[in-house]
């Protein structure tokens, strides 16, 4: 397995332009399944979770051209051969968002119980439950959800607890259901918004999209369409907080400031100088950061992919930060490896409390999951000596070729081929 090798101390500076959006870029993709005709798509990021996720469009007999860098058109099934296997499944949750577009239009659906992080229960639950008020005839048998439905029927549905995936699945089963379909408590993330756009662009009728309830008039049939995928959100985030852990000073361009709003609220209350335009936001920091508390939550809160990183931050940081995580019960497991490089860090439940230190020590880590590998990237930068990051697969499934774009900004940061285990 590939590691990455770290040599902290640098000051970050210069440009980063950020890549399209992986959490939209995905069910959009999935969104291909629904139409007649084929789904262009730029801004597309070269992810390994959109390989997999290429694969498996292609195993149900779809076509995926690759037109150029950032573009893909998905060309729908002829006839569709409606199962996701485990052994794709089983790396990637989002794989679960083939069941709707499935049901919705081939009227039956295979799919393995999906996998992905090791951040959390993440149960599809409030998938299953949805789409049987919306007609659909299901059974989990053998580690494998069975649907089957003639034609969806439009229904209220009133989910139990936010779920952007979930929103998603009922959101492009409902564009192709007979009638009105109502999603209340809906997740109001912006990548559920770029999905609501490229559906809308296929001919789909929906309403609300970006507030707790979204509206769709279900119609015959969607045709092909061209999208651009948003920004990164997420992306942007992290590149942003590696110019405040090493008090550098960064702009990211192909941004949209407006989907980080939470996020630049705690970086000027860490201390950072921000200044943004329509397209790009600069930050410097120019003194060491200031602990921050915080809390995440659905969006507007605080993204909880954002945690570990601003984690990072807070093990350098002057003064005490508390870390409350809302989202995911398992998403601690890399203060553990924070520790390693000499973080001080008290954990009671969901709640971290991290007294910063002067410096971090570098150390071998190991990352637990995708947004843990960033956190644990970030305090490496800044970490005395030599940090060896382990399992970067996970950070390969959200991040473009990180290394060397953190290196063009001067990290001394270097993939280097890791032990066979």
């Amino acid at each position: 397995m590939d590691k990455f090798r770290i040599e902290g101390g640098v000051r970050l500076s210069g440009e980063v332009r950020v890549a399209g959006a992986k959490n939209a870029a995905l069910p959009i993709l999935t969104a291909g399944l629904l139409g007649c005709g084929p789904l262009s798509l730029a801004n597309v990021p070269e992810l390994r979770d959109v390989r997999t996720l290429c694969r498996l469009l292609e195993q149900m007999g779809a076509r995926i051209e690759h037109p150029g860098p950032g573009a893909l058109v998905v060309h729908p099934p002829v006839a569709c051969d409606p199962e996701a296997p485990y052994d794709l499944v089983r790396t990637m949750r989002a794989s679960v968002l083939v069941l709707g577009p499935l049901l919705a239009r081939y009227g039956r659906a295979r799919v393995a119980l999906p996998g992905g992080c090791a951040i959390g229960e993440r149960p599809v639950n409030l998938h299953v439950e949805g789409l049987r008020a919306l007609g659909a005839e299901i059974a989990i048998e053998g580690g494998y959800i069975e649907a089957t439905a003639s034609r969806l029927r439009g229904a209220r549905l009133v989910l139990e607890t936010v779920t952007v995936t979930g929103t998603e699945n009922l959101l492009m089963a409902a564009c192709l259901a007979e009638g009105v379909t109502v999603i209340e408590n809906a997740a109001r993330e912006p990548e559920v918004v770029d999905l609501a756009g490229a559906l809308t662009a296929m001919g789909a009728r929906i309403g609300g999209a970006g507030t707790d309830t979204i509206e769709v008039e279900g119609v015959e049939s969607l045709q092909g369409a061209s999208w651009t995928v948003l920004p990164d959100r997420i992306e942007a985030g992290t590149f942003l907080v590696a110019a405040a852990i090493t008090g550098g000073c960064v702009r990211v361009t192909n941004v949209v400031p407006g989907h980080l709003d939470a996020l630049l609220a705690k970086l000027a209350e860490a201390g950072a100088a921000i200044s943004a335009g329509a397209d790009w936001i600069e930050l410097e920091m120019r003194d060491r950061p200031r602990s921050v508390d915080l809390r995440t939550s659905p969006h507007p809160g605080f993204p909880t992919d954002m945690q570990a990183q601003f984690a990072a931050l807070n093990c350098v940081a002057a003064g005490v930060g508390t870390v409350i995580e809302t989202i995911f019960e398992n998403r601690f497991m890399h203060m553990q490896e924070l520790r390693r490089l000499g973080a001080d860090i008290r954990i009671d439940g969901h709640t971290a409390v991290i007294h910063g230190v002067e410096r971090l020590s570098g150390a071998p880590v190991m990352a637990t999951d995708l947004r843990a590998s960033a956190g644990l990237v970030l305090a490496g930068l800044v970490a005395e000596g030599v940090t060896e990051v382990q399992r970067v697969y996970h950070i390969d499934r959200g991040y473009e070729r990180i290394e060397e774009r953190l290196a063009a900004l001067g990290a001394r940061i270097e993939r280097v081929a890791g032990d066979p285990y």
